[in-house]
């Protein structure tokens, strides 16, 4: 995969660096957005300081949110910019378009070492349009006033889009830091992860993550289940799970995986006990009850599962300090609710304590460590990436690496 050095010096080049600042916003006292994690934000620095340093003029693009095609208040990046202007400490010329007049002229105008942010990609309906030459067309009047292409977006090099693919095969271009540095990662959990290596897999639906679960089969020593998708896994068991989320389509083809590893020797590690609750609120009340039993609780068939057990919390522990290499993804529980956040609180302590290499797989994992007052530097790596780290741990091909080879 081509590289930063392989583009030559930068030096008063026209740079467009595709970043990943699709960070999560709220609403402030004042009816603007404030940023609630700049997780995404810090992960850029490293390649705009370098492309700074280095004397580049530095256009940087980005997508938010799930914009319908238009522009949209509440999905602008303007919010991002005065953030990476405090990160930085030099100044962020935003433009409240994303190609047009006003674009051309800032960045026409932009000196060695200056940087500007152009407004949410996905204000213009050709960025994530499944008509190649509609995106080809956005393409072409992003790369209309640059030099060389860098893409720094982890997050979206899975998405065939206008700023991930077509620029990439319209300008010379190279992978940025962030992207480099993510896809080391992964390889070394695919290809070269010391032993024992356990695998801790949370979130809401099992089909997300059945592609992972196969392609990882064959590669790890356990697997811990946690989250929403573990009531699939138990009620493929035989056991009943009241009114839990349950993907019942996906049944026999969990009761494969849990046959596949058994043939394996790979030891896919349940709950013991879940956290039931009346209700899916943040004031339900609740009790702990064994795993296999959830419908014997007060609630009866009406409950429902919010996190993992104090006691499963426990084991859970136990497996990721024993390892060497741990990768999670997804939370164990509804973490944003706190009375259902131990079971996500106490997985993120024991990767800081154990002294193998931890990955934190981006997404709610990531949202999750940050909001419980976790530090980044406490893990091995915390992956921006997502969906598309978890495509790659598929084994899937991903265009917007594909293109840079």
């Amino acid at each position: 995969m081509r590289t930063i050095a392989s583009l030559g010096p930068l030096r008063s080049k026209t740079v467009i660096v595709r970043c990943d600042l699709n960070v999560p916003l709220a609403d402030d006292a004042h009816g603007g957005k404030v940023i609630t994690d700049d997780g995404r934000i810090r992960a850029s620095l490293t390649t705009i300081r370098e492309l700074r340093e280095s004397g580049a003029r530095i256009v940087l693009v980005s997508h938010l949110g799930r914009p319908k095609g238009a522009p949209d208040p509440q999905f602008s990046l303007a919010p991002v910019a005065a953030r990476m202007q405090e990160l930085l400490g030099t100044p962020v010329a935003f433009v409240g378009e994303t190609v047009g007049d006003q674009a051309s002229a800032s960045i026409e105008a932009l000196q060695d070492g200056e940087i500007v942010l152009l407004e949410n990609l996905r204000f213009n309906p050709g960025e994530t349009s499944k008509d190649e030459q509609e995106r080809s067309a956005f393409a072409a009047q992003l790369a209309k006033h640059a030099d060389v292409f860098i893409s720094d977006g982890f997050g979206v090099v899975h998405r065939k889009q206008a700023s991930v693919y077509e620029l990439a095969r319209l300008l010379p271009s190279a992978a940025g830091r962030l992207v480099a540095a993510e896809l080391e990662v992964l390889r070394r959990l695919t290809e070269d992860a010391q032993k024992p290596y356990a695998v801790v897999l949370g979130g809401s639906k099992v089909s997300d993550k059945l592609g992972v679960i196969a392609h990882l089969l064959e590669r790890v020593d356990s697997l811990l289940i946690g989250g929403g998708m573990v009531f699939t896994f138990l009620a493929a068991k035989g056991h009943k799970v009241a009114s839990s989320l349950l993907e019942e389509d996906q049944l026999e083809t969990v009761r494969g995986y849990l046959s596949e590893a058994e043939r394996r020797g790979v030891r896919i590690v349940l709950p013991t006990d879940i956290v039931v609750a009346d209700s899916f609120a943040a004031d339900a009340e609740h009790e702990v009850i064994p795993a296999d039993a959830i419908e014997t609780s007060s609630f009866g068939a009406s409950g429902i599962g919010l996190d993992i057990g104090p006691e499963s919390a426990r084991s859970f522990a136990t497996e990721i300090t024993d390892a060497k290499t741990v990768f999670w993804n997804g939370p164990m529980g509804v973490f944003e609710m706190e009375a259902f956040s131990h079971g996500t609180r106490a997985i993120a302590k024991a990767l800081t304590e154990t002294a193998g290499f931890t990955v934190v797989g981006g997404g709610d994992s990531a949202a999750a460590v940050r909001t419980l007052g976790f530090a980044d530097n406490e893990f091995g790596h915390i992956s921006t990436g997502g969906g598309a780290s978890l495509e790659f741990l598929e084994g899937k091909t991903l265009p917007g690496l594909e293109v840079l080879s």
